[in-house]
């Protein structure tokens, strides 16, 4: 006759249940905690130690093992493993701290010909210098150890991180009197739309974008096929045809374009756009441009020009580092994701002829951009 377990009873509730049969039927837990949760269930469903030792294909002993666990900890923290001490530190916080400062020194500041520590290095330096240093529990350190006391600290001296000065002291009156002109587009445009007189006055957002890449395949490209590529593929060779800028201007009331294509950018390029601008208003408007600080827009050459044409321009130039402050860069980021992106042409000639068709699609329905940015705060002087 089998003798009858002395063993309490684990009773599972249809809530406690749920939890080791979520353990029990999981394909990415451990096997171990797998093993644990069949125990558990077989147990509270009546088997005796031996039938679950040869069920589990494990000894009486670790069956025993999981039970009293069970009963210890409860039925839902027995699968998992219990926490641990684990080996005690051999690095007091004196030494921790010293190790630290060190990670916040520059390798170049202790005579390294490196700019940024890595952990390994870092270890080494700590092990040759901690007994002068007085911190002799350092002369085994590794860098494993380095990496998670930095992490600890939430220093990460292998990397570098950018971050922008500002160098203008008078930002804030530069980027105001922007958005002041902004306000004036907002009151034009009311103007315009209650059907009162032209404004006799332009306003454009002008920048260069140089650099566009003219890129042919040297292989033709392959049209998706279904079923076969979803994608149009491309072989990885291409050849290079050289570069293009595109200088352009955005009329803030219109939504107009006014671009040129060149392959640079200098002062006889932004004027010969002044021309293009001075022909495509009339003679007794005032046009005002939104623009950086280029050397193109302030060059002897630009200066020679507007002498010629005596207040037909103002130019209100962005604070430096201001470009964000330019509507006209929110329609360079669209062109980059739409015309340009992935873009293919086996000459410079066809890459300007079809950024020029393009633009002038735009033209045919044009979009008026608006600024948003902190417009509401700002009262505009009539």
């Amino acid at each position: 006759m089998p003798s009858v377990s002395r063993k309490a009873p684990v009773i599972l509730d249809d809530e406690t249940l749920a939890h080791p049969q979520t353990v029990r039927a999981s394909r990415t837990a451990p096997a171990a905690h797998v093993e644990r949760a069949g125990i558990m269930i077989a147990f509270a469903s009546g088997a005796t130690i031996s039938a679950m030792a040869r069920q589990f294909h494990i000894n009486r002993v670790k069956v025993n093992e999981t039970i009293n666990r069970a009963l210890q900890v409860g039925a839902r923290a027995a699968p998992s493993d219990l926490p641990r001490s684990g080996r005690p530190t051999h690095i007091p916080e004196e030494a921790r701290a010293w190790l630290i400062a060190l990670a916040c020194q520059k390798p170049t500041e202790l005579a390294y010909a490196e700019e940024l520590w890595t952990t390994r290095m870092l270890a080494r330096h700590a092990r040759l210098h901690c007994d002068s240093a007085g911190h002799p529990s350092l002369q085994r350190l590794g860098a494993g150890t380095v990496s998670k006391i930095l992490s600890a600290h939430d220093l990460r001296p292998h990397k570098a991180s950018y971050y922008l000065e500002r160098r203008d002291p008078v930002f804030e009156a530069k980027m105001a009197t922007v958005h002041h002109v902004y306000r004036q587009v907002e009151m034009l445009r009311r103007t315009i739309a209650g059907g009162e007189a032209s404004p006799l006055t332009a306003i454009l957002s002008y920048d260069e974008k140089p650099g566009i890449q003219v890129v042919g395949n040297k292989a033709p490209d392959l049209r998706p096929v279904a079923g076969v590529h979803s994608t149009v593929q491309r072989d990885h060779e291409y050849v290079r045809h050289g570069t293009l800028s595109l200088l352009c201007g955005i009329d803030l009331l219109s939504g107009r374009i006014i671009g040129r294509v060149e392959e640079r950018h200098r002062s006889r390029e932004f004027v010969a756009w002044l021309k293009d601008v001075d022909t495509a208003y009339p003679a007794d408007w005032r046009t005002r441009l939104i623009l950086d600080n280029h050397s193109a827009h302030i060059s002897k050459e630009t200066r020679a020009h507007l002498a010629t044409v005596p207040n037909r321009f103002e130019f209100i130039f962005t604070p430096p580092h201001g470009s964000w402050l330019n509507l006209v860069e929110v329609f360079f980021s669209e062109l980059a994701r739409t015309l340009l992106r992935d873009i293919r042409a086996d000459s410079e000639a066809e890459m300007k002829r079809r950024i020029e068709q393009h633009l002038a699609r735009l033209n045919e329905e044009p979009v008026v951009f608006c600024w948003r940015y902190r417009l509401d705060d700002i009262t505009s002087a009539r």
